[in-house]
């Protein structure tokens, strides 16, 4: 079992989970407007490093 997070980190963890639901977000809006088709797989593959990330980071 990992040791309690310090109130800091709980904040920081919850700020990479907003941006990872926005980056998901922007990248799915993106190939439903047919727009940009790159930059919108580059956001979801961002989205999935940053929910990765706390993943790692909390289990």
């Amino acid at each position: 079992m990992s040791p309690p997070l310090t109130p800091l980190a709980q904040a920081l963890l919850s700020i990479v989970m907003l941006g990872s639901i926005l980056c998901a977000g922007g990248g799915a809006w993106l190939l439903a407007k047919r727009r940009e088709q790159r930059r919108a797989w580059l956001l979801l593959v961002m989205a999935l490093v940053l929910l990765g990330n706390v993943l790692v980071w909390t289990v």
